[in-house]
């Protein structure tokens, strides 16, 4: 890829969390890149590029005012009601600034559905207080002009350093149940595959809603078992199965009219493939 660093200035609130860095570490070589990071650690306070941001003490303007971004990329965890105050700070200043944002969004804004999965133009509806905190930040973006955002809907990310495959592996070693739910059809991706994602997102001016999920769907359970089995860990994991309802239901963001190209696609078995690596 051609070194665009002039083109763009990124910064990703966030950047210090599994996805925000995989994002920055993706992103860094091409653009001037910039981040946020909370909890003290001595290689973000060391990167000139790392802002430290409290989001319950810290007014993102001020970062905003030092960094002059182009492309804000939100990928922030934390309490919700200061997300949602610090999103309406975000928007006043995409749209006053004619810039473009990209938020990192969750297949939860449709976990009131069940019956099928869902697609990019549904509408969202969902039962739990974490998709109900990323419909409304959603929505809120939608109503900016059109060309300056992009919503990115994730299904369950794994990788080999993601927080999912951490959790098992530390399960397995102090010898507790990995939970799984045999009844959830969802699909899946890695960090690698939405990092690739969203720079081609970026390059290429796209905008709109995404779905960045594998194009096949799998039982969670099954997936778990696969994932342990890949790890050469099979005779050692133990499962509490965790069922939350009698029938098969869906947890899984297809894309169908937001399509990105075959080499950015993903089915499940790559996932596994890149953790047997």
């Amino acid at each position: 890829m051609i070194k665009r660093e002039d083109k763009h200035r990124i910064l990703i609130i966030g950047a210090s969390g599994f996805l925000g860095y995989s994002i920055y570490k993706e992103l860094c070589s091409y653009f001037k890149t910039f981040g946020t990071y909370n909890t003290s650690n001595k290689a973000f306070e060391k990167n000139k590029h790392y802002f430290q941001f409290n989001i319950e003490e810290d007014d993102v303007y001020e970062i905003l005012d030092i960094v002059k971004p182009t492309i804000i990329i939100s990928a922030l965890r934390g309490d919700f009601s200061k997300q949602v105050l610090m999103h309406q700070h975000l928007a006043e200043y995409v749209f006053s600034n004619k810039i473009r944002i990209l938020f990192l969004s969750s297949a939860n804004v449709f976990d009131a559905y069940s019956k099928y999965p869902s697609y990019e133009q549904d509408k969202t509806l969902s039962n739990s207080i974490y998709g109900h905190f990323k419909i409304k930040i959603e929505n809120m973006l939608l109503r900016l002009p059109k060309k300056q955002v992009a919503i990115l809907r994730l299904p369950m990310v794994f990788g080999s350093q993601s927080p999912r495959v951490n959790d098992i592996l530390q399960n397995i070693k102090d010898n507790m149940p990995i939970e799984v739910f045999p009844n959830l059809i969802m699909n899946v991706t890695t960090d690698s595959k939405v990092t690739q994602q969203i720079h081609y997102i970026i390059n290429r001016n796209k905008y709109g809603i995404f779905h960045l999920g594998s194009s096949d769907l799998v039982h969670h359970d099954d997936f778990i078992k696969e994932i342990i089995k890949t790890l050469n860990l099979e005779n050692k994991g133990v499962y509490k199965r965790v069922y939350t309802t009698n029938d098969d239901r869906y947890l899984a963001v297809l894309p169908k009219y937001n399509l990105l190209p075959k080499n950015l696609n993903l089915v499940s078995q790559d996932i596994l493939n890149e953790l047997g690596k």
